[in-house]
């Protein structure tokens, strides 16, 4: 999905999983749009499983989701370099975060992960300093993390769902939900939120 210059959107279960129930388990992430390119027209695509590239090496399978990274590219749009994947390491599988990307971090999904003799349990973030090669290592077990980065472009403002590089450009967007200038997805009127400031913000 691209924000761009504003979308609104609504995320609803299968009915067919709702009467049999099940388990879910993704992450969500956003990337910030470079500053020339945040007022695009909000889109939206989807891509198969199959449609993103994987490796396998010594313990280690990785599947890139957008970016570039490892020699694996697809077909996702993305606006700036950034690398973004999700890693299945085995007990003891090392991988080395990729050298071409100036910003990189690595989110534990689950397990545990070793770098340079100190370990990082689940829910924890590693943000490495530009250049180098440091790498991460399952330890006590199998993990899984998401690796992820790109190039910088600067600071951004971040107020309750909206993101801009112009604190005026969120003002205009608080005005522009508060009077219905965002038009919701078809049939869900009914679930307008408010703005935080304007009533309680549910959880969901």
């Amino acid at each position: 999905m691209t924000a761009g210059s504003g979308i609104v959107h609504s995320e609803r279960t299968d009915p067919s999983l709702r009467s049999s129930g099940g388990l879910m388990h993704g992450m969500q992430a956003w990337i910030a749009l470079p500053r020339e390119d945040e007022e695009t027209a909000p889109a939206f695509a989807h891509h198969d499983a199959d449609a993103l590239p994987d490796m396998s090496d010594h313990g280690v399978w990785a599947r890139l989701i957008a970016g570039s990274a490892y020699g694996l590219r697809n077909s996702v749009k993305t606006f700036s370099p950034l690398f973004y994947l999700h890693v299945e390491l085995a007990d003891g599988a090392r991988i080395a975060m990729p050298v071409e990307h100036a910003e990189r971090a690595a989110y534990v999904v689950s397990g545990t992960v070793e770098h340079e003799g100190v370990r990082y349990p689940a829910g924890r973030m590693m943000v490495f300093t530009d250049g180098g090669e440091p790498a991460i290592a399952a330890a006590d077990g199998p993990a899984r993390v998401m690796l992820l980065g790109g190039a910088a472009i600067g600071p951004r403002f971040i107020w309750w769902n909206l993101v801009s590089s112009r604190q005026a450009r969120i003002e205009q967007a608080k005005a522009d939900w508060k009077s219905g200038r965002m038009s919701l997805p078809p049939d869900d009127n009914h679930e307008f939120i408010p703005l935080p400031e304007d009533g309680p913000h549910p959880s969901a």
